[in-house]
């Protein structure tokens, strides 16, 4: 019969997010398959394993079949572990164990019976009694065995051997023939590591759970690092475990002109999505919402993935933005990302970090065609940015996101439509007039209430962000190329 997964006890990774896709960890008592490629992170994750098992005050042991005690050692020591307490053998002690005549003989694992092998390894861990035991890894025992039917009746014999002493266990495996199959079949749950090289940039890791019987987890896939200090897993965020009331409050921007623009401003719990040419002011007016929540007590978030925050900081400073004092009160937090070194999941738990832990208010994100970037796979960038803007809405944050389109005078290429996720799109564009280059305003939808709809002038200087009267005097301002009225048109009640 299958145990409530409420009354189900379990043994912690040692790996935070991974936990918190398990359910709060391994089910006791049982045998685990842990497989992937060599380098994948299998050994770090079963040792992160025993370790947590230590700090629980239980025995472990760590049987090592294809590398050196002094190899698991290293790996250890590469992470700033001490192995004090970690029970270690490894096969060249039973092969020591087995020796015919010559003591200095090491006979190799081929050549060694599988039978009394195992034996040997048995023995030890009837003499630790360990209540977690790792088995690195399976490709010894597999070709020990040297036939399918041999590996699973040996396989069976082990998993009825652990059973019987109440011991958790990890078999670390690196096949991918259809002896993994056999594995998997008879193991109580299978984690699946998987590393993707990348075109470009640092390989992408991530973790999948296949099976877990009798206990609910959270499935797909899960990007994890290998870092000094071991894995982090960052968990897939999945907006409809956040439900709330959502209230739609509207915030300013402290722009006059922007804030009647937007019927108010923007609001909480909503998307809003800026939109234009390289260098047109997208990024100044998303940190502008920011930096007004700062003043009203609030924390906010930027995340920049193009601009350096030397020279966003400096941009600020020259626009008479004091972003300088917010940042020194910890109001206002900056991180630059790295889209090369960023998986998905890893910039979701970022964004989440500072909102949960952090309290942020208003997340900027520029632009979100660093974020697209960013992405292994863009065919999945909708759905990933639809989890992560329906989460900041039920956190009652206003999300704020630039996207550099591709043309400066004219028509405008988006690398990406994502204009139907956002609540408010706001459209930026620099358009010619009497000799001189300048910049225009519209906002070209509010979902949550009335906008203005005429076409402004926007301007940039020392004293900071100035929203010019509706340019009423000629149209196709947003072609880039406008033409004068013969006559100036009539304006409606709200434009006079």
């Amino acid at each position: 019969m299958i145990e409530r997964p409420e009354k189900v006890q379990r043994a912690g990774t040692g790996i935070e997010g991974l936990d918190d896709i398990l359910g709060g960890g391994l089910p006791l008592h049982r045998l685990y398959l842990v497989r992937g490629v060599p380098g994948v992170g299998k050994t770090t994750l079963a040792l992160q394993f025993l370790l947590a098992g230590l700090r629980a005050g239980e025995r472990v042991l760590y049987i090592t079949l294809s590398e050196t005690e002094a190899e698991i050692r290293q790996v250890a020591t590469s992470h700033g572990w001490s192995l004090d307490g970690v029970n270690l053998f490894e096969l060249s002690s039973a092969e020591q164990t087995l020796r015919l005549d010559d003591e200095n003989t090491l006979y190799a694992a081929e050549d060694v019976d599988l039978k009394e092998t195992v034996r040997v390894l048995l023995e030890r861990v009837q003499a630790v009694e360990p209540q977690r035991v790792v088995f690195d890894s399976l490709s010894e025992i597999r070709l020990l065995a040297q036939s399918p039917v041999r590996y699973r009746r040996q396989l069976l014999s082990l998993k009825q051997f652990f059973a019987e002493r109440q011991c958790t266990v990890l078999l670390l495996d690196d096949h991918a023939g259809s002896g993994d199959e056999q594995v998997a079949s008879l193991a109580h749950g299978v984690l699946a590591l998987e590393q993707t090289p990348a075109t470009y940039g640092a390989d992408r890791r991530r973790v999948r759970v296949v099976k877990l019987r009798g206990s609910p987890f959270r499935s797909g896939f899960h990007d994890f690092c290998l870092r000094t200090g071991g894995l982090v897993v960052f968990p897939r965020l999945t907006a409809a475990e956040h439900r709330s009331d959502l209230t739609l409050q509207p915030i300013s921007s402290e722009i006059e002109g922007l804030d009647a623009m937007l019927g108010g401003g923007i609001d909480r719990a909503t998307c809003t999505l800026m939109m234009g040419p390289a260098g047109i002011g997208k990024s100044t007016l998303a940190t502008q919402f920011a930096l007004a929540a700062t003043r009203r007590g609030e924390p906010a978030s930027v995340f920049l993935f193009e601009e350096r925050v030397g020279t966003w900081r400096h941009r600020c400073q020259l626009l008479g933005m004091d972003v300088e004092a917010a940042m020194k009160k910890g109001l206002l937090k900056v991180h630059q990302i790295d889209p090369a070194e960023l998986a998905p999941d890893e910039f979701s738990h970022l964004v989440r970090a500072d909102t949960e832990a952090g309290g942020a208010r208003v997340i900027v994100i520029d632009s979100i065609t660093g974020y697209y970037n960013a992405m292994v796979d863009a065919r999945h960038l909708s759905l990933q940015l639809h989890e992560l803007l329906g989460f900041l809405s039920e956190r009652q944050v206003a999300s704020v996101l630039t996207m550099a389109q591709a043309g400066l005078i004219g028509s405008m290429v988006s690398p990406v439509d994502i204009s139907y996720l956002a609540d408010t799109v706001v459209l930026l564009r620099y358009y010619e007039s009497a000799g001189r280059v300048k910049k225009a305003l519209s906002v070209l939808k509010k979902r949550a209430g009335a906008h203005e709809d005429p076409i402004r002038e926007l301007t940039f200087g020392s004293s900071g962000v100035v929203v010019g009267p509706p340019l009423t005097n000629m149209h196709g301002v947003l072609s880039g190329l406008p033409r004068p009225f013969a006559t100036a048109p009539e304006l409606g009640e709200k434009d006079a």
